[in-house]
C-alpha cells in the first residue's frame, strides 16, 4: 500500500508501524508499505491524506498509483516517457575499443542526429577470456565525446565496485541485464536523480523485473526506463526471444517509459532492423540499437552489431513507421 502522509505526522513512528520506505515530496511524504498491508489503523487516519491498497508489490511503477506515463528529461529539449509522443534513438558501440573508434561513431551520430551514445566500459562477458572492457579508460573517453560533440552518453554498471565512477561520468546510468537483482547498484542508483536504465533479466518474470526497478523508485530517484532485451526460451536460432508480449504488458500495467533492445534479443544484424520496426509500432519509448565502424572487428558482440550503411538505412525507415502510431523518433 501507499500513503500521503501529512508533513506534521511523526514520520519515523509510522514507518516502523507500517515497515514502509519514505520518500519526501513538497507538502507530503509517500510511504510504501509491503502490498500485503491494504488497512490504515484507525489512531493514524488523521495523519494520512490518501491511501492506494496495492496487489503486489509493484507499487510506485503501477498505473494504480499514477495512472499516466512518467515523463524522463535527459535535457530541455529531449524528454521521453509523458505525453511527449517521442521515440529515443540511442546507438553505439557494444564497447569502448578505442578512441578512433568511439570518435568515428559520435562523428556518425552528430549526422544521423541521434542524441545518445552508447558505449560498454565495463562487460559482463559470459566467458572470462573475452574482452571485459576499458573500464574507467573508457569512462573517460566517453565523456572527451561528450564534451567533444555535445552528445549525452550511456554505459552500464556491471557491479557495485565501480558504480560510484559510472554515475559520475554517465548522464543515463543503464543497468544490464545479468546485474538487474545487484542490490548495491539499485540502491545506488535510488540515490541519485540521473535517469536509469533497467534492463530485463534474461531469466526474470515482469513481476520480477519491474520490482527490481521498485528499489530504484522507493529510494527516491523516479527517473527509470524498463529495457526489454529478450528472454531466454527454447528457441536456440536467435540469441534470444523479444518479448513483444511483455511489453503490452508493461505498457498497461505501469507507467514507466519503455526501452526496446531488438539488437540484444536478435543476436544477428541481419534481423535486427526488422525487430527494430515491430518495436517501434509498439509505440515505444527508446531504442537501443548496437553501431560499428567495422562490426567483423569488434571486440565484442560482433554478429549483432549494425554498420553505418545498416544503420543509416533502418533509421530512415523508422519515421513512416512512427508517424502511423502517433510517435516521432528523435
Amino acid at each position: 500500500m501507499i500513503l500521503h502522509v501529512q508533513k506534521k505526522a511523526n514520520l519515523v513512528a509510522l514507518q516502523d508501524f507500517y515497515r514502509a520506505y519514505a520518500i519526501e515530496e513538497k507538502n507530503y511524504y509517500v510511504l510504501i508499505t509491503p502490498s500485503s498491508i491494504k488497512e490504515i489503523d484507525e489512531s493514524h487516519k488523521e495523519d494520512i491524506i490518501a491511501s492506494f491498497p496495492m496487489d503486489t508489490d509493484i507499487q510506485l511503477a503501477s498505473r494504480k498509483y499514477i495512472s499516466e506515463a512518467r515523463e524522463i528529461k535527459l535535457s530541455d529539449t529531449v524528454k521521453i516517457g509523458g505525453a511527449s509522443n517521442q521515440t529515443l534513438m540511442i546507438t553505439g558501440p557494444c564497447s569502448v575499443e578505442s578512441e578512433e573508434q568511439l570518435d568515428e561513431v559520435a562523428q556518425f551520430c552528430v549526422a544521423q542526429g541521434v542524441q545518445v551514445l552508447r558505449a560498454g566500459c565495463y562487460k559482463p562477458r559470459t566467458s572470462p577470456y573475452t574482452f571485459q572492457g576499458l573500464g574507467h579508460k573508457g569512462l573517460i573517453l566517453l565523456a572527451k565525446m561528450r564534451d567533444k560533440y555535445g552528445l549525452k552518453i550511456i554505459t552500464e554498471v556491471k557491479d557495485a565496485t565501480h558504480v560510484e565512477d559510472v554515475i559520475e561520468f554517465a548522464d543515463i546510468i543503464q543497468i544490464g541485464a545479468k546485474a538487474m537483482y545487484d542490490h548495491g547498484i539499485l540502491r545506488a542508483c535510488s540515490k541519485i536523480n540521473k535517469p536509469i536504465v533497467l534492463k530485463r533479466g534474461f531469466g526474470s518474470t515482469l513481476q520480477e523485473f519491474v520490482q527490481s526497478a521498485e528499489f530504484i523508485l522507493s529510494g527516491g530517484n523516479m527517473n527509470v526506463a524498463l529495457c526489454e532485451r529478450g528472454i531466454r526460451t527454447f528457441e536456440s536460432k536467435t540469441r534470444f526471444t523479444l518479448d513483444l508480449c511483455g511489453v503490452a504488458y508493461l505498457k498497461e500495467h505501469t507507467n514507466l517509459p519503455i526501452i526496446l533492445d531488438p539488437s540484444h534479443a536478435m543476436g544477428y544484424a541481419y534481423g535486427v532492423a526488422d525487430l527494430t520496426r515491430a518495436c517501434v509500432a509498439m509505440g515505444v519509448d527508446g531504442l537501443l540499437i548496437e553501431t560499428h565502424p567495422n562490426p567483423s572487428i569488434a571486440k565484442s558482440d560482433a554478429s549483432q552489431q549494425l554498420n553505418f550503411e545498416q544503420f543509416s538505412a533502418l533509421k530512415k525507415s523508422l519515421d513512416k513507421v512512427a508517424e502511423a502510431v502517433g510517435r516521432k523518433i528523435i
